[in-house]
Parts: C-alpha cells; sequence; structure tokens
C-alpha cells in the first residue's frame, strides 16, 4: 500500500511538469483532429440513421406517444443523439489510450527513469513492434468483451460497472508493458506482473473509473449529445490527461518494484545510497520502503513540492 501511495502522488505531481504537458499536446492534437474530422463528415448521417432504427421499432414509438401525453415529447429529440454517445464513447476512450500509450508513454518511462532510477539498467525486454503487437492485441480483446457485454448495460448498475472494468483491464495490460518494457528482461518483466499483479490491476481499475466518470456525466446530458461535435475535444482532453496520469502512476510503481526485485535477485543495480550516507531519502512509515530513491534529493524541489 505505502508503494502504491507513493506512486499515486509522484504521478499527479509529474502531471503538473512542464514536459509532461508538452508531451500531452501531440495526442491531443492528433485526437482532435480525428474526431472533428470523423464528426464533420459522419456524425449527421450517423444521427439520421440511428433516429430510423429508432422510428422502426414499434415498442419505442408507443412509448414516444406516451411521452407526448404527458408532455414529455421533447425527450424523443435527444434520445437519439444520446445513444450515438455512448456508442461512440468507448471508441474514443480507448483510442484516446492508444494515442497516449504510443505517443506519451515511452517518453514518460524516459522522464521518470532519468529523475527516480538512472542507476537502472535498461534491458529492453520489450521492442516498439512487440508493445505494438501487445496493445492492439489487448484493444482487440476489450473491444470483443465490451461487444459482447453490450446487452448487459440494459441492466441499469451494469453499464455503471463494465465499461469501467474492461477499460481499467485494458489500461493494466498496455500501460504495464510499456512501463517495463525497456528496462526489464522478459522474465524480469513476467516476476514483477506476478508479484503485484493484484495491486497493478487494481490501480488499471481504478483508472478505468477515472476515465468513465466524465463519460457518464456529459453522456447524461442532453446539452452534450446536442454540441458532442464541438465538445468533443474537451472530452478527449480529460482523457489524455488521465491515461498521462495512469502512465505515471503504472511507470513510478513498476520502475521501483522492478529495482526492488533486482535488489532481492542479486541484479545489477547499484545501491548508491550506500555510497552516500548522507543522502536524505526518505522511507516510508508505512511499507518501510523508501519513496525517493537513492542519491536523488532533489526530485521534490525540482517539481516545486515539499520534500517526501
Amino acid at each position: 500500500m505505502g508503494l502504491l501511495l507513493d506512486s499515486f502522488w509522484r504521478a499527479a505531481a509529474y502531471c503538473l511538469h512542464p514536459r509532461v504537458i508538452a508531451l500531452s499536446i501531440l495526442p491531443l492534437l492528433l485526437m482532435v483532429v480525428l474526431a472533428l474530422g470523423l464528426g464533420y463528415f459522419l456524425w449527421t448521417p450517423a444521427l439520421d440513421w440511428v433516429a430510423s432504427m429508432l422510428e422502426a421499432s414499434t415498442l419505442l414509438n408507443r412509448l414516444w406517444d406516451w411521452l407526448q401525453s404527458t408532455g414529455m415529447g421533447r425527450l424523443k429529440t435527444v434520445v437519439a443523439p444520446l445513444v450515438l454517445v455512448f456508442a461512440i464513447t468507448p471508441l474514443i476512450v480507448i483510442l484516446s489510450l492508444l494515442a497516449v500509450a504510443l505517443l506519451m508513454t515511452p517518453a514518460l518511462v524516459s522522464l521518470v527513469a532519468e529523475r527516480r532510477f538512472p542507476q537502472l539498467q535498461r534491458k529492453k525486454g520489450g521492442s516498439l513492434l512487440v508493445s505494438l503487437f501487445w496493445s492492439l492485441g489487448s484493444t482487440l480483446m476489450a473491444l470483443a468483451a465490451l461487444i459482447v457485454t453490450v446487452p448487459l448495460w440494459l441492466v441499469p448498475p451494469l453499464i455503471l460497472v463494465l465499461p469501467p472494468l474492461i477499460w481499467g483491464w485494458l489500461t493494466y495490460r498496455v500501460i504495464c508493458f510499456d512501463a517495463l518494457a525497456d528496462h526489464a528482461s522478459k522474465e524480469e518483466r513476467r516476476e514483477v506482473l506476478r508479484r503485484h499483479r493484484g495491486w497493478l490491476l487494481g490501480m488499471g481499475l481504478l483508472c478505468g473509473y477515472l476515465g468513465a466518470a466524465p463519460s457518464l456525466l456529459w453522456a447524461s446530458s442532453a446539452l452534450f449529445a446536442v454540441a458532442f461535435v464541438i465538445l468533443a475535444p474537451l472530452a478527449i482532453w480529460i482523457y489524455t490527461l488521465v491515461f498521462a496520469f495512469s502512465s505515471l502512476w503504472f511507470t513510478h510503481y513498476c520502475l521501483y518494484a522492478l529495482e526492488q526485485l533486482r535488489r532481492e535477485t542479486g541484479g545489477e543495480i547499484v545501491d548508491i545510497q550506500a555510497n552516500n550516507p548522507d543522502s536524505p531519502a526518505a522511507r516510508s512509515p508505512a511499507a518501510g520502503l523508501p519513496l525517493t530513491p537513492p542519491g536523488l534529493p532533489d526530485e521534490s524541489k525540482a517539481l516545486g513540492l515539499p520534500p517526501a
């Protein structure tokens, strides 16, 4: 738990770093251009198609007539946009995650490694090509799970549970691999994931709910449904920040876990704290683990934060 909380606050602090903010611009611009382009060409045809499908339903027509008799007939005009928003939101979430994983995570891993783990040997256990196939395979499995569970979304509590669970699992799969790809060997990556699978999966699920919270807010708003094409950039920006935070959280956790693994197994990590007894590295009272890596006492100052 100490390592979990320590990684959490460090990830939040790094989100304010100018380099992280600058890195978030590229996936944000890419996703905004893609969303606005597809929205410009496909939003109206897709909306008309959904409206025609709803009009063809006898059961829904009876519901419209009942709403009209009760004075709530205007609700009919926002149903089609809401259906379309609910259908598109999972795709935006997944694409935002992949954009962050491909365009930001390698640079974020390098940033964390440079500041906290400069002595951590890079064993290159996962190449860019392997990472790409891993991400695509995990995404296909997540999409299949979303499609299979769509009928269950009609049960009111499950629509608040299933999509975030699937997004959280995908976050765990993709970002854990990328966080360890450059530094860990294949065997080390497997061992870290084996030892910390429960905590890492819990982190992924929490990140999934962080990403789902804004989705539920604006998907339940008629205004957002009507102005979806205009407000989509705001949604994508929030998703980008959520997944950038998730990437930093997993990176801080996984690299520290990797360092501890190598120390336990006699790896090639040099304990520079032993050579520098004056190092003021802080320790977690809960877990007994160092919160500031040896030899880097000025990390919090560099981020404008009080010492850990």
